[in-house]
């Protein structure tokens, strides 16, 4: 019972290093237990291992360390001229883009003093043919009319486009090729000339108050009418076959050609709608007209072109 509160041998000592180094050495030397001797070694007091060096902090995991690469000094110096000659050039070419750009400009600026407007196209968007800009162009109490204008111009397009349709389907049918010649000349003949003949005048007369360009609309804008007109009766004394889709060709057709006389009756819908809405741009562009005084102005410059004539 007398060891029975020894110390136990297997618990660590905790040792003072400024201790007196006698009694240091004694009591990393040896302890007593039991009667008998427990030595440690050295190398047991000095356990813990040593700190690593520090390493330089970085966050870029060695990605920023400088790579030495041999430069091959026979084709090194080749490769750098050319790199040269090519800077060289360029700046030949930046330079002479910079002295074209500014030579648009400075046409661009002298057009503008001198009153010439330069029309970039910009429609249709996917291909530009014209150009075109009611928003910014047109005085915002007349947008609304040139906007119906324009679905007018495109109401032909339709019109024309859906006669070809019809006509070709007639044609397949037994119906005779010449008709589509015929149709196709329509459409190539009417999209650009009703254009030029009667939008682009009425598009300048809105944008300019022009009273010689609203002479021109009135007067290729009636033409526009009575082409319809005559595209949706379809007389047959007037053009050969069946090659507008006016009412008189549908009743002919839809007998022998079910299919072909849909579309024509179709097409004599369109023409119908294209006429009503027509004539209605008509009478508005009309009332503008007197309204704002334009009548007079263009009985004033036709006078005075045919007192120039007559002399």
């Amino acid at each position: 019972m007398a060891g029975r509160y020894d110390k136990n041998p297997f618990d660590e000592e905790e040792v003072n290093p400024f201790a007196d180094p006698a009694v240091r050495g004694k009591a990393s030397g040896q302890s007593n237990y039991g009667g008998g001797a427990f030595y440690t070694t050295k190398s047991d007091t000095n356990s813990r291992l040593s700190p690593l060096p520090p390493e330089p902090a970085g966050f870029n995991y060695g990605h920023d360390a400088t790579i030495d690469i041999p430069i091959d000094t026979s084709s090194g110096g080749r490769n750098f001229k050319d790199l040269q000659k090519k800077e060289k050039e360029l700046q030949a070419k930046e330079a002479e883009l910079r002295r074209r750009e500014q030579e648009v400009k400075r046409k661009e600026d002298a057009a503008a003093r001198a009153g010439i407007i330069l029309e970039e196209k910009n429609w249709p968007p996917f291909c530009p043919i014209i150009h075109h800009d009611i928003a910014n162009e047109i005085p915002i109490h007349l947008q609304k009319l040139q906007y119906t204008a324009f679905s007018t111009f495109l109401g032909l397009v339709l019109c024309l486009t859906w006669n070809v349709i019809a006509v070709t389907t007639a044609w397949i049918q037994g119906a005779g090729v010449k008709i589509w010649f015929l149709a196709i000349i329509y459409f190539i003949a009417g999209v650009p000339g009703a254009y030029v003949l009667w939008y682009r005048p009425l598009y300048r007369a809105f944008r300019k108050d022009s009273a010689m360009n609203f002479g021109w609309f009135f007067m290729f804008y009636m033409v526009h009418i009575g082409f319809c007109i005559i595209a949706a009766v379809a007389p047959p004394i007037f053009f050969k076959g069946k090659s507008f889709t006016g009412i008189l060709s549908a009743i002919d057709v839809v007998g022998s050609h079910a299919l072909a006389g849909i579309f024509y009756f179709v097409g004599f819908g369109i023409f119908c709608l294209e006429i009503v809405v027509s004539i209605w741009v008509l009478q508005q562009v009309y009332m503008y007209f007197r309204g704002s005084g334009r009548a007079s102005q263009m009985r004033q410059e036709a006078a005075r072109g045919a007192v120039r004539a007559a002399f």
